[in-house]
């Protein structure tokens, strides 16, 4: 449910230098999805559309990534930490009218949208001036260390890199998660007296809280335990451990749905993949985007799919590859079968080993069983296409279709130069070279015709 009180700032302006990346580290994928989609994700059914992002390193691969949040992109051109980086946005979240503003890092990608909803459930209740999630993992890492007084209340946080037992007394092992909610009202006195005095030379968030204490104001802090959900992906290691356990808790989901994998530690699925009960799977196995499976479909192993729709019944081989492709009830693919963006199978066609479909229509019961291009084409009902059929769709500067009608037979090592007609019932002889419309029920040959020349043979 949204709430009305509160907005959100993404930080997503960093170039996190230890993922030795080109490409703004939020952007890196877990389960075919960005960690940035995954914050978003978590944070829409709490927060509707009252979130802000900051972008910096990269802002053009951020913004192009998630247009449908361009009027809602904060720019922090020099990256001088997050206390800099909540100045940038600070007009922002105030323009939302909302009473708090939770701040959350973009390299969050477990966190779920229950731990957002707790969290603001929490704010609601006690109206702090600011409030923060806290976490004692087993490694404190990198994460800035909590100090709190003898009775338990939050005194600071202290980044790792400048705390001194000697001066903040032996670590408690507790550390900040990088979740903040702050009342707009009450923290707006203290941006302004945020410094980079610091080993690091930047402006941090954690620095309000010290502020904000000194001043009296209402700190609370929420401990989640020792949940790695809350934990910020830093280096190429922790972003493999935490789709690891992204894949493990698709894999259950689905185990528990109903659905059944073979191999199942190998089965990857992506966050929008949608896959019916009575669906088998083998891994390794990996389907991505806004694919759908229904019920009765079985997956061999090492396949891939993409943004595809598998119908009741189908069969995928294994070694397959799906892209944008729509595959009818009954269907059978590969092995080795390639369907491209545009491929259709209607019900009970079939591709076989090494055929390749791309923006082409295999009619009901039709088949292509080796060896076979489809490109461009409409392929009528009951057809067979023989091995070593191509369609010969390009001229070098355009496109051209081929249309082939029901029942016809299309003999082996065929070339159909586009644009060409094929009728129904038709029959082309093997190895034919066929540039011209074919008529219903006509026979074609087009090739030269076979001479017999005698030899001398001798024997060695």
């Amino acid at each position: 449910m949204v709430n009305s009180f509160a907005c959100a700032l993404v930080l997503a302006g960093g170039k996190g230098t230890r993922m030795h990346s080109d490409k703004p580290k939020v952007l890196k994928t877990l389960l075919g999805e960005s960690m940035l989609y995954y914050v978003f994700s978590a944070l829409v059914p709490s927060l509707g559309e009252d979130i802000f992002t900051i972008v910096g390193f990269g802002a053009e691969h951020v913004e192009k990534a998630f247009p449908e949040m361009k009027d809602r992109f904060v720019l922090q051109a020099e990256q001088l930490g997050t206390g800099h980086a909540l100045q940038m946005g600070w007009e922002r979240i105030k323009e939302s009218g909302r009473e708090y503003c939770l701040v959350i890092n973009g390299d969050t990608p477990l966190i779920s949208a229950d731990y957002v909803g707790d969290f603001l459930n929490s704010v609601d209740r006690d109206r702090p001036d600011i409030s923060f999630i806290t976490i004692t993992p087993n490694d404190p890492c990198q994460f800035g260390r909590v100090t709190r007084d003898q009775n338990g209340k939050v005194t600071a946080i202290v980044e790792a890199k400048d705390y001194d037992v000697a001066l903040h007394g032996p670590a408690s092992g507790e550390v900040n998660a990088g979740i903040y909610c702050l009342k707009i009202d009450s923290v707006e006195s203290l941006l302004s007296r945020l410094n980079n005095n610091n080993k690091s030379g930047e402006y941090y968030i954690t620095d309000l809280v010290d502020l904000a204490v000194d001043c009296g104001m209402n700190v609370t802090a929420v401990n989640c335990g020792n949940s790695i959900d809350l934990m910020g992906i830093n280096s190429p290691y922790e972003l493999a451990q935490a789709e690891s356990a992204l894949r493990r808790r698709m894999a259950e989901k689905l185990l528990n749905s109903g659905v059944t994998l073979y191999n199942w530690e190998s089965v990857v699925v992506g966050p929008n993949v949608s896959i019916e009960p009575g669906v088998e799977i083998t891994g390794p196995c990996e389907i991505y985007g806004k694919t759908v499976v229904r019920r009765g479909a079985v997956i061999e192993s090492h396949v891939r799919i993409l943004d595809s729709v598998i119908a009741e019944e189908a069969h995928i081989k294994a070694y397959s590859h799906l892209e944008q492709a729509d595959v009818g009830p009954e269907c059978m693919v590969g092995p080795y079968g390639r369907l491209r963006p545009g491929a259709v199978l209607k019900k009970g066609a079939k591709i076989g080993n090494f055929v390749e479909m791309k923006k082409a229509v295999l009619g009901e019961g039709a088949k292509a069983s080796h060896l076979t291009y489809l490109g461009d084409s409409e392929i009528g009902a009951g057809t067979n296409i023989g091995a070593g059929t191509i369609t010969c769709n390009y001229d070098g500067k355009n496109k051209h279709k081929t249309v082939i009608g029901e029942d016809a037979f299309i003999g082996s090592n065929t070339a159909l130069v586009a644009p060409v007609n094929i009728g129904r019932g038709t029959l082309i002889g093997a190895g034919s070279t066929i540039t011209k419309d074919v008529k219903d029920g006509e026979l074609a040959v087009a090739r030269g015709r076979q001479v017999n020349i005698p030899r001398t043979f001798k024997k060695s």
